[in-house]
């Protein structure tokens, strides 16, 4: 079983910049590869970015590629997705995500055992 928690959202200008954090319980995070999904309103949940177990690898949605950046830290259970040059259309409810099959398809919600509550972004133009 894990926990998750995000935090770190809030209101931000376009072009400025959040870091998001999502918080693992247990002593297996490292055996989880950890993932952003988002969900605008009135659009269904999709995936941002995706990092391996080690945090060797990193797989980015096309239209975050470049601004977006996941990393882990597996000593403090965390994961984060550092966000710049944001845009209005960015605005959404961030969730993380973890899965311990190690999917190919990890653009695929269901491909995730567990997941945070979410935290609200909104961007501002």
């Amino acid at each position: 079983q894990v926990q998750l928690v995000e935090s770190g959202g809030g209101l931000v200008q376009a072009g400025g910049s959040l870091r998001l954090s999502c918080a693992a319980s247990g002593r297996t995070f490292s055996s989880y590869a950890m993932g952003w999904f988002r969900q605008a309103p009135g659009k269904e949940r999709e995936f941002v970015a995706r990092i391996t177990r080690s945090g060797g690898t990193t797989y980015y949605a096309d239209s975050v590629k470049g601004r977006f950046t996941i990393s882990r830290d597996n000593a403090k259970n965390t994961v984060y997705l550092q966000m710049n040059s944001l845009k209005p259309e960015d605005t959404a409810i961030y969730y993380c995500a973890a899965d311990g099959d190690g999917t190919t398809r990890y653009r695929n919600e269901n491909e995730y055992d567990y997941w945070g509550q979410g935290t609200q972004v909104t961007v501002s133009s």
